[in-house]
């Protein structure tokens, strides 16, 4: 009994001393807006550490659906090296593919989910397209570092997890007529910081 009273003991000290570790992760939140004012969603804004590189933790489990014959998300951000699968839950059949000097592949037409993956292993930002269906699109945004988010339809989000340090924060977005400057951040252990972009954007089409 003195034994397990002990090893419990012992075991609550590495608890108790281990949660301080744990936590000692700055937070950021990020708000996009555009030239007058409106709240910008599916921005993608990311953190890249500037004094070393970012560690790769490219996530296996992405995935962009095809479902009423729309790309489903329409713009997803990943780390470089994340592997993306293209299930059609359609009952058509679809053709998949990018140009994009960041990713350029085809998924010819195919019903289901296929085999393999598609590796993203550029960074940048890659247009998806269907050759069946000319008003199919979606983004792939490819990032080098593993702190990223995009933004709500509010044009917030929020980017967990960053060791201190110091950071360049940069946004995108698919519709932006030119790229915005990248901020310069220094975030000590658990700070919760907070950054703004105003964004150009192009004006979308207007529906007949």
């Amino acid at each position: 009994m003195l034994t397990f009273d002990v090893m419990s003991a012992h075991y609550s000290l590495l608890v108790v001393l281990a949660a301080p570790l744990a936590a000692a992760a700055a937070s950021l939140s990020v708000e996009v807006r555009d030239a007058a004012g409106a709240a910008v969603g599916d921005a993608a804004v990311y953190a890249l550490p500037r004094s070393a590189k970012a560690p790769a933790r490219p996530r296996r489990d992405v995935e962009i659906a095809q479902a009423d014959r729309q790309f489903s998300p329409q713009v997803t951000v990943v780390q470089r090296g994340t592997s993306i699968s293209f299930p059609n839950r359609d009952t058509v059949r679809h053709h998949v593919y990018s140009f994009s000097p960041a990713k350029s592949f085809e998924i010819r037409l195919y019903v289901g989910t296929p085999a393999d993956p598609v590796v993203f292993d550029k960074s940048g930002d890659v247009v998806l397209g269907c050759n069946i269906h000319d008003h199919m699109r979606a983004f792939v945004y490819v990032v080098d570092s593993p702190w990223f988010a995009k933004t709500g339809a509010d044009g917030k989000a929020r980017i967990e997890g960053l060791p201190a340090g110091d950071y360049e924060l940069a946004v995108w977005h698919f519709s932006q007529t030119a790229p915005a400057a990248a901020q310069v951040l220094k975030l000590r252990a658990d700070d919760s910081g907070a950054a703004a972009f105003s964004l150009a954007l192009r004006r979308s089409p207007a529906k007949k």
